[in-house]
């Protein structure tokens, strides 16, 4: 079995909370939620918590340099960070199968093209080497801001202007556009593929704010569901500003800031259709400016002016119940969490922080803030 489908199936384990990881692997995984190596949780040996292999942070500094930092697969820690040279500004980053790292390029001269830059993760280390063929352009008025990734068709998508681009990526990690790219969308920045790769949903600037959602085939081609765009907040004239999307239990719901509003909507999403209905109280109080948001186990969390807003998910229903001592008192923007749900890594104008997230969701930082490191955008990857 090639080693991207050995990828695919432990990430699908994981995705549907199945403990069965490690597959094929040449070296001992770990289990995260106990803290200790386990060379016997390898595929088809079930366990009590997920077993996973050593992580990785990735991000995007505004300085333009592309940050790997180890996570310690016990405590969560990040080791000491090296950096090859990437592309500043940048609103996207994305990894497909655990081999590859894409950032988004947006030219700010006028008229001219966008691009999708790739690089290669060596599987041991980590290390990042330039895809041969990079940047990919994506022609002329093009404004690639968001990414994300479908690895059941090799796909990345790409929030472009009125437009998302879905590339196809080959066995080396060179970018080419699929058959219909790109797809016709309002305009936004941000979009997010849910865990089983059904579904793409793009947040739509256009007043008043809504959510578009589509399905996706086999060779990753988009359809729009029935219905969709969705109102952020349905009935409202309000200028909303939908931003950054996430997605929760297993995708089946869905969150996404209000930037205008400091709120944040949510979502369920019908598994077989994609259709999108407000939970319960949607939407919710978060503060000035949400920025970055992410999903942890039952957990969500939101960064605004002055904090990190929490919140506990129903996971019936769906609804947002604000943690104690929410919002926490921590400078960041860029958030990203790791596979387990129990550390979440923030991004400031201070640096990179890693936190321990407790049972309640309250948030204990690992170590000491690493300086000089002010990403724009954070993601994590299991190489």
């Amino acid at each position: 079995m090639a080693l991207h489908a050995l990828r695919l199936s432990c990430f699908l384990s994981l995705s549907l909370l199945v403990v069965l990881c490690g597959c094929g692997s040449n070296k001992t995984v770990v289990c995260p939620l106990v803290g200790a190596s386990n060379s016997s949780c390898g595929c088809g040996t079930p366990t009590s918590t997920a077993c996973i292999a050593p992580q990785n942070l990735y991000a995007n500094g505004l300085d333009g340099q592309i940050y790997l930092l180890s996570i310690d697969s016990g405590t969560g820690a990040l080791g000491t960070p090296t950096s090859v040279a990437g592309a500043s500004p940048s609103l996207g980053m994305t990894v497909l199968n655990g081999s590859f790292v894409y950032t988004s390029d947006f030219s700010m001269t006028l008229g001219a093209p966008s691009h999708v830059n790739g690089w290669a993760i060596n599987p041991a280390t980590g290390a990042l080497t330039l895809v041969s063929g990079s940047p990919f352009s994506l022609g002329p008025l093009s404004v690639a801001t968001g990414l994300a990734s479908n690895p059941a068709a090799q796909v990345v998508y790409v929030a472009d202007a009125g437009r998302i681009d879905a590339l196809h990526a080959d066995s080396n990690g060179a970018l080419a556009p699929i058959s219909g790219s790109p797809f016709a969308s309002g305009t936004g920045l941000y979009l997010t593929v849910d865990p089983l790769f059904r579904f793409l949903f793009a947040a739509e600037d256009d007043p008043p704010g809504s959510i578009a959602a589509f399905t996706i085939d086999s060779a990753g081609a988009l359809t729009p569901v029935s219905g969709s765009p969705f109102q952020a907040v349905p009935n409202s004239t309000a200028n909303t500003q939908p931003g950054q999307i996430a997605e929760a239990m297993n995708g089946a719901f869905l969150y996404v800031n209000l930037i205008a509003t400091g709120q944040v909507a949510g979502f369920s999403v019908d598994p077989s259709t994609g259709v999108l209905t407000p939970v319960p109280g949607s939407p919710f109080t978060a503060g000035t400016t949400p920025v970055g948001i992410v999903a942890a186990n039952q957990h969500l969390y939101v960064s605004v002016v002055g904090g990190i807003a929490g919140y506990n998910i129903d996971s019936m229903t769906g609804a947002l119940t604000p943690l104690s001592g929410s919002p926490f008192a921590v400078n960041a923007a860029s958030l990203a969490a790791d596979i387990t749900g129990i550390h979440l890594y923030a991004s400031s104008a201070d640096g990179l922080m890693a936190f321990q997230i407790g049972s309640a969701g309250d948030l204990t930082q690992i170590g000491t803030t690493i300086s000089g490191i002010n990403a724009s955008v954070l993601t994590t990857a299991v190489p």
